[in-house]
């Protein structure tokens, strides 16, 4: 038998700076939800309003250097420039979590990565399935995959006031290890033909980005404008080969953040309390992901014209829509808790035991909002202009609409009964320090 302190368990209590570090970085998360929500909003009433011309001819306005193949319109630089910053934010915060986060110990790990998963593949499965008969449509097996941090937190924020805080942590967790898989697919299975001259110049451009981050990291640490200055340059540079070559861009955020130091140079204290440069980018730069590459993204990805009724009838029918659906609001929950839940069963970890597999039923289900990325896969799988591109995206809105209202049915009930337990906490009449009433669901 396995005692309580030779298994491991997920999520772990950190220290009091990691835990206010994590509910700093949700609270922005939340922040950036509602402003991607009404973002995704604006453009759909505009997109189906009289002025709808309007918006797609400045969707589809190309500016840019063409000799560069650069010459892009204004949804590619969305998507592929804006983007890169989302997955810049990505790439700092899974390094950091690998270097000295949950996913440093294998044994804490296993939990979100087998979850996360079981996210991807139970959706991927169900998606694959409804369509197997049209083999067009297969393209579009990882549009279900991806789960949108930044809209879940905001609905996770909204609804549990009074959650427990290991929920959260596991939430995160999960979406940091879904955002690598959704990175992984994009870089296998959506890249074109490759341009190796291209990709060389790319990476020779992350090297040197890597060298001036590494070797000088106090110098941008207490100097911002540094940063602008010097690594944003280098930082484009390797950006416009890595698009030149074939490898969809925004893998070169992801690709230069792994460059930067999570902890300080040896020898050298860390400066006000914080970790390395990693840290120190992901405070400055998270704002203008989620204030503005992520909302701008979902501007211009979210508008489509659903044509009336005729098109709702069409969009209810496709077996795109239907898949998507079905893959998002059903599949990633029971991925998750399925997988969590055998992985507990036959591994040394355990959950945190302030949580309850009810809980992580709820979270589950609210993986199954996939807005940002699965935006993009459906783009990258149909094309813009696609008729079956226009229907994932009406199944991408209504099943996030779906998670939201079906987690949030689970998640405000047990937030109620957190809170009487925290009450009935506050309440120790016989001063023995155990609350009079506690007992759990």
């Amino acid at each position: 038998m396995t005692s309580p302190s030779s298994s491991a368990t997920f999520p772990r209590r950190g220290s009091f700076f990691e835990a206010r570090r994590v509910s700093m970085l949700l609270r922005k998360e939340a922040v950036g939800g509602m402003l991607l929500v009404a973002a995704a909003v604006i453009a759909i009433v505009w997109a189906n309003s009289p002025w709808a011309d309007a918006y797609f001819a400045l969707r589809d306005l190309r500016v840019g250097y063409a000799p560069w193949h650069l010459d892009l319109s204004l949804g590619a630089w969305a998507a592929d420039g804006l983007l890169a910053i989302f997955f810049f934010l990505v790439g700092l915060e899974l390094k950091r979590e690998i270097v000295v986060g949950d996913l440093h110990d294998i044994r804490t790990a296993i939990v979100p990565i087998a979850a996360a998963a079981g996210g991807v593949l139970v959706p991927a499965l169900i998606y694959t399935g409804i369509v197997w008969q049209q083999p067009s449509l297969r393209v579009g097996w990882a549009i279900p995959t991806a789960t949108d941090i930044a809209f879940a937190v905001a609905v996770l924020a909204i609804i549990g006031s009074h959650l427990p805080s290991a929920l959260r942590i596991f939430l995160l967790t999960l979406a940091v290890v879904d955002d690598l898989l959704a990175i992984a697919i994009i870089a296998v299975f959506y890249t074109s033909d490759i341009d190796l001259v291209a990709l060389a110049l790319a990476v020779a451009a992350v090297g040197v980005f890597g060298f001036f981050a590494q070797r000088y990291q106090r110098f941008f640490h207490l100097r911002p404008f540094g940063a602008w200055l010097i690594l944003l340059p280098i930082g484009f540079t390797a950006w416009a080969f890595m698009h030149a070559s074939g490898v969809h861009a925004t893998i070169a955020g992801v690709v230069l953040a792994f460059t930067v130091p999570v902890n300080p140079r040896r020898g050298q204290q860390p400066l006000g309390g914080a970790g390395g440069l990693a840290e120190e980018f992901e405070h400055r730069f998270r704002p203008l992901s989620a204030g503005i590459a992520v909302p701008v993204f979902a501007f211009f990805a979210a508008g489509v014209a659903i044509g009336g009724l005729d098109g709702i009838v069409r969009a209810a029918t496709d077996p795109v829509t239907i898949g998507v659906v079905a893959g998002l609001v059903l599949g990633k929950p029971l991925g998750i808790v399925l997988t969590t839940r055998l992985v507990t069963a036959f591994t040394r970890a355990r959950l945190d035991p302030s949580l309850r597999w009810i809980d992580l039923a709820g979270v589950g289900i609210l993986a199954g909002i996939g807005f940002t990325v699965s935006l993009l896969i459906a783009e990258l799988s149909f094309g813009i202009g696609n008729v079956h591109n226009d229907d994932a995206k009406i199944a991408i809105m209504i099943a996030s609409l779906l998670a939201s209202l079906l987690a949030s049915v689970i998640l405000v009930a047990r937030n109620r009964r957190y809170r009487r337990i925290a009450e009935e906490e506050a309440e120790d009449v016989d001063g023995d320090g155990i609350p009079d009433v506690y007992q759990r669901d």
